[in-house]
């Protein structure tokens, strides 16, 4: 069976003052399917870029990246944009909901743009936010919610369209620890009970060893790939 996403010498560089400034040095990686990978790095490390390049907002300059078999670095920009809302959903630090419509509007979104019925709309997205502790929140707006529970709200976007991967970028950044624990366990059913394939890009240790793999970036190249013993039992 062919891997999920698999990097091949991947290469990203971007024009700065007449020469290239090269983020990403020649990355090689395999992420299958049900995965549970943390993505970690300090500060301009590659690590964001390499989140944009798996998650198809963005293209590496050269190198080969195979998604679900897809050769993703020859699709357009349109062709980009199906691939993500089929195979892809993003959870971000900024919670990135829209304020004026409510938590059910908001999980709706990507099944908007995806065309589907109205009807099946609305089932799918009041149980993704039943799934994610938020059946009792349907028609609160962003502003009548707690940091979690508008995160939770993303999530259930994320999940919705019933997409194999989730990217998740910084999920507890804005959030408390209580909440951080909360939103971490919630990733963590996700992968153990619906098989989602959860990817992860954090700065916190803590954050990182709920993962099952947590793979360190440095100065653009990765610097170690390991098992995390404490939840691979």
């Amino acid at each position: 069976m062919k891997p999920l996403i698999q990097l091949k010498n991947i290469h990203k560089s971007y024009p700065l003052d007449g020469f290239d400034l090269e983020i990403l040095k020649g990355i090689d990686l395999t992420i299958e399917a049900g995965e549970f990978v943390a993505i970690m790095g300090p500060s301009g490390s590659g690590k964001s870029t390499l989140m944009n390049i798996l998650g198809c907002l963005d293209t590496p300059t050269s190198g080969q990246y195979l998604l679900d078999g897809a050769n993703v670095e020859n699709l357009k920009a349109d062709e980009l944009a199906v691939l993500r809302n089929k195979k892809i959903g993003f959870v971000f630090q900024g919670f990135n909901l829209l304020s004026r419509t409510t938590a059910l509007e908001n999980v709706e979104l990507p099944m908007i743009y995806a065309g589907v019925d109205d009807n099946i709309r609305l089932k799918k997205a009041k149980q993704a936010l039943s799934d994610v502790g938020l059946g009792e929140r349907l028609y609160h707006m962003p502003n009548q919610l707690s940091g979690g529970q508008q995160q939770r709200v993303a999530i259930a976007r994320a999940i919705v369209n019933e997409a194999p991967i989730i990217f998740a970028d910084e999920p507890t950044g804005n959030l408390d620890t209580k909440m951080s624990v909360e939103i971490m366990n919630l990733f963590t059913k996700l992968n153990q009970d619906f098989k989602r394939t959860i990817i992860l890009v954090t700065h916190e240790e803590d954050i990182a060893l709920y993962a099952k793999r947590i793979i360190k970036i440095v100065d653009g190249e990765i610097h170690s790939d390991t098992i995390n013993k404490q939840r691979v039992k």
